[in-house]
């Protein structure tokens, strides 16, 4: 059994507890915002999200250079206090700089905590179909973040203001702390070479994988789509829909529905089809999602803003909840700090993108102008996604290995002339430096 695993429940149960303060402070920042600026509150959200993206990009793949130097658990537990810290300042402010600045510490620590976090699965749980069920569990536990934080924050505000939001928020990153704490962590593999290289390594291990090189554009579908949500949430029930603010947290439940019902539905499709199937068939659906909101602009109406939010939880969804897999099939155990940074870093560099165009179109322009470069971002990364990966060769390769290695031992083989020969998805590790030599 999966929760079983004494270090899995623990290392769960604080992702769990930090979620829900992070889902606290999602709804208690937008209602900030919109009390500091009114109807440009989607202009300053979308910049403090920039400011996070910022963080996020510059900061993890430092962290992944040096995770596997510092002892993971110190790293998470370090970044968690600062996290309690920075929330329980936020009520205190009352300039929109001020929120700038604390974002910004807040995501960095964030930024430290989340790659980290993932790299350790793998290492917690190395038989793949245990670590599929894990992501399965991690994303559930985000989907019902999604749906249930909102709907906390809602009963909250009917009783009491959003500051008292941010001290829950505290709560949650203490007591994710101190499970942490009372976690062993496993060290992690040391790659080698000078921090120069650890600190490109992961950025190297995309550029020579097909696979991944899809799923960066991948993550372009995901930012571009899911920026409709996190931007401009709460501007469409104020302003567009013209309800109250409980109803923010609403809206927000039912991207948080799609996100559950993607995370339940795409382990069991990812037993029948490859990756790649799976993944784009979430763009697919993530395409629809953006048609919904187009169609949302021009037709607002509360059904049709739950059906929209509902597609922009669950395409992404479907993309997200896989992408653990992808990385842990394209790497080896020395490898995974990196990549996992360098994924958490090149993902939010397109959100680094979508957040600031979002809002400010938003606010310049209107919803159906913003939404409309959004899904035109979401078709075009989908169509690279198709053209970078390809269907054969993504993730099969016939490949040759001149020595007898556990791996060659352990794997499928065939002896011929030149060495031993079998095949399986591109992956860098230590028995593949430089990727499969072709047969």
């Amino acid at each position: 059994m999966l929760f079983a695993n004494g270090r899995f429940r623990r290392l769960f149960t604080a992702q769990v507890v930090a979620l829900v303060g992070t889902g606290l402070t999602t709804v208690a920042l937008g209602l900030l915002a919109y009390d500091l600026a009114g109807s440009r509150a989607a202009l300053v959200l979308g910049t403090a999200l920039a400011v996070k993206m910022v963080a996020y990009v510059v900061v993890s793949p430092l962290v992944g250079a040096i995770a596997d130097r510092v002892p993971r658990r110190r790293i998470m537990i370090a970044a968690d206090l600062t996290r309690a810290g920075v929330v329980l300042v936020l009520p205190w402010v009352t300039q929109v700089w001020q929120v700038y600045a604390l974002i910004a510490v807040l995501q960095a620590a964030s930024a430290s905590f989340t790659p980290v976090f993932q790299s350790v699965l793998p290492d917690v749980l190395p038989d793949e179909e245990g670590y599929t069920r894990a992501l399965s569990a991690s994303q559930v536990a985000v989907s019902l973040e999604n749906v249930l934080s909102p709907l906390l924050a809602a009963a909250a505000l009917a009783v009491t203001t959003y500051s008292t939001l941010f001290v829950g928020t505290a709560v949650g990153f203490l007591g994710s702390a101190a499970l942490v704490l009372a976690t062993a962590v496993p060290a992690a593999q040391r790659a080698q070479g000078r921090f120069a290289d650890r600190l490109s390594l992961g950025l190297r291990l995309f550029r020579s994988t097909p696979q991944l090189r899809g799923l960066l554009a991948l993550n372009m579908v995901v930012a571009a789509t899911g920026a409709i949500s996190l931007v401009t949430t709460v501007n469409v029930v104020r302003d567009l829909l013209g309800a109250g603010e409980s109803a923010v947290g609403l809206l927000l439940a039912a991207a948080g529905a799609g996100t559950a019902l993607a995370a339940v539905s795409a382990p069991a499709v990812s037993r029948r089809l490859p990756d790649r199937s799976v993944m784009l068939g979430g763009a697919v659906l993530a395409l629809g999602a953006t048609t919904a909101a187009l169609l949302l602009a021009a037709l607002p109406s509360w059904p049709l803003a739950v059906v929209a939010w509902a597609l922009i939880g669950f395409g992404p969804g479907w993309i997200t909840v896989t992408t653990g897999r992808l990385l842990r099939g394209s790497s080896g155990p020395a490898q995974r700090p990196a990549l996992f940074s360098a994924q958490f870093s090149l993902s939010h560099a397109c959100w680094l993108i979508t957040y600031p165009l979002t809002g400010w179109l938003a606010a310049s322009a209107g919803f159906g102008v913003a939404w409309g470069v959004l899904a035109v971002l979401a078709l075009a990364g989908a169509g690279i996604a198709v053209a970078l990966w390809p269907v054969r060769g993504g993730d099969l390769v016939r490949h040759r290995h001149d020595d007898v290695s556990e791996h060659v031992r352990l794997a499928t083989t065939h002896r011929s002339g030149r060495g031993w020969t079998h095949a399986h998805r591109v992956v860098v590790d230590g028995d593949h430096p430089h990727g499969p030599v072709p047969a």
